[in-house]
């Protein structure tokens, strides 16, 4: 029989490989990633191994010789360049044509670049891989003011990490306040921790050029003002890396959607014997009724490992909500669902020590948890609930 074959290089590759195995699976068993690292994941980059707390053996879940003893054949520094679902081919380079009896794509995110004059200088930087993190903590740890484009999760995570580094940061937001996904209550906490330890946050601002002469000098807003910056850091989000598939003829959710392909329950693509994880994986929700597409680590690591089950025969639906977790400066966060509706507040803000919901309609939509800890799975009874929770139960959680 021909191989089982997973393409991708990030936790979701490593997870799915893993679960095959601890399931049973004693075939053949190729993994393809495009970097030249064994499959890694990616949120330390950001944060301890960015400030150089934590060393490149904590970012892979498996390391090389697990794969050898496992008897998975992975080849690293490996693209995929084309599928044929009929055929059940994937066309790589180097190595040709590669054939499958059933095949994982965890194909990932790609950064999206900033589409301005000086974009390419050197000092602008994105953080995706290993390599963009090993050359941004080299110039971190260099002198001159760092501004930051973007105040999503890996901005403000990035802002904090070069502020911990000693860094002058100002972080460089299109909205009305950092986190925009969170709303104004979750935002107004992250604001006030970032500020405090130094960072400028400018909210309502885009930048319309990137100043230098081969090297970055500085940034220039969409008003007219001028920030001096040697390290300029872009981070505005990810798209789900589809091509390969979307060429094959396999079916996408529109953009409008979150993007991604559309899957069953089971992970499965509308390919035969093809299958979806990690970031490109628009996943049906049992509890929101409706595609959810999440870039998180643990949508990664929970769909890969749902995704090889179902490669060898299992048919439960998936049903694990998004969870997501950030730790900037001396703030912890960790969340389930969905960040919809009006926010009821557990504990103190003030404090920074509170749990967050999430309400529509009476039905607890999600929770976060800052600087709480452990109460997630409490969370999680709440947020399954069928029918409205009372506000004075949630507003009384974390005491």
């Amino acid at each position: 029989m021909d191989p089982i074959v997973v393409v991708g290089g990030g936790l979701a590759a490593a997870r799915a490989t893993e679960t095959l195995r601890e399931q049973g699976y004693d075939g053949d068993l190729v993994v393809v990633a495009a970097e030249a690292e064994v499959p890694y994941e990616r949120p330390p980059l950001s944060k301890d191994y960015l400030r150089g707390e934590a060393g490149r053996d904590t970012l892979t879940p498996l390391d090389a010789g697990w794969y050898a003893d496992h008897g998975v054949d992975l080849r690293t520094a490996t693209t995929a360049l084309a599928l044929d679902v009929a055929g059940r081919t994937v066309d790589t380079a180097p190595g040709g044509t590669l054939r499958y009896s059933r095949l994982l794509l965890a194909t990932g995110s790609r950064v999206r670049r900033l589409d301005v004059p000086g974009a390419d200088h050197d000092g602008v930087h994105h953080l995706r891989s290993v390599a963009d993190a090993d050359r941004l903590a080299a110039a971190l740890a260099e002198d001159g003011p760092v501004v930051v484009v973007g105040d999503g999760w890996i901005g403000m995570e990035v802002a904090a990490s070069a502020r911990q580094l000693g860094r002058d940061v100002t972080v460089v937001g299109r909205e009305a306040h950092p986190l925009g996904v969170l709303g104004a209550e979750a935002a107004a906490i992250f604001t006030g921790v970032h500020t405090e330890h130094g960072v400028r946050l400018l909210h309502g601002r885009s930048v319309v050029e990137v100043l230098g002469d081969g090297h970055a000098t500085g940034v220039r807003l969409d008003d007219g003002t001028t920030l001096d910056a040697v390290t300029v850091v872009v981070g505005i989000g990810v798209t789900p890396e589809t091509e390969l598939a979307s060429q094959a003829g396999i079916e996408l959710v529109p953009g409008s959607a979150g993007g991604g392909l559309a899957v069953e329950g089971t992970l499965r693509t509308s390919a035969p014997d093809v299958w979806a994880a990690g970031d490109i994986a628009a996943v049906p929700s049992l509890r929101y009724g409706r595609l959810l597409r999440f870039e998180h680590w643990a949508t990664a690591d929970e769909t890969s490992r749902h995704a090889a089950r179902a490669i060898l025969g299992e048919s439960a639906p998936y049903d694990v909500l998004p969870y997501f977790y950030s730790d900037q400066l001396d703030l912890g966060m960790e969340a389930k669902g969905l960040t919809e509706g009006e926010v009821v507040v557990s504990g103190s803000v003030a404090d920074r020590e509170c749990v967050l919901f999430w309400v529509d309609g009476g039905r607890v939509q999600g929770a976060m948890g800052i600087n709480v800890w452990d109460r997630m799975d409490d969370a999680e009874e709440l947020i399954r609930a069928t029918g409205p929770v009372d506000r004075a139960a949630l507003e009384a959680f974390a005491a």
